[in-house]
């Protein structure tokens, strides 16, 4: 599907790389050497695009290794990456009734066990 999509931008080129040529054949001095090397750059553009979609097919749609995980906007908490908070960060005591994500909570005292001697 990719090489039918490649080929009209490649289709437009080719034809713009003709013409470019022919009207640089019926010109004089540094238009026809312009001319010559403008329409050999869109033969080459054009291939470009053929390899680009070659490339693309052949690599079955895959954009990134983040693909796998379809629904995910961003990195995990604790990737170098992520934005949010750390857990290296310390608790600031001020600010109460807050969750801080990425700190785990601390355990709770021991109660004294009346059993144990």
């Amino acid at each position: 599907m990719i090489y039918f999509v490649a080929l009209i931008p490649a289709t437009a080129l080719t034809i713009a790389g003709y013409f470019v040529l022919y009207l640089s054949n019926r010109s004089e001095g540094a238009f026809r050497t312009l001319g010559k090397y403008l329409g050999f750059w869109a033969f080459t553009l054009a291939g470009l695009v053929i390899l680009g979609a070659i490339f693309a097919a052949a690599h079955g749609g895959r954009h990134g290794p983040m693909m796998g995980a379809r629904g995910m906007h961003g990195p995990w908490a604790g990737s170098a990456r992520y934005c949010g908070p750390r857990a290296e960060e310390p608790r600031e005591p001020g600010r109460s009734g807050e969750t801080q994500h990425g700190v785990p909570p601390e355990p709770p005292e021991r109660a004294a066990n009346p059993d144990a001697h």
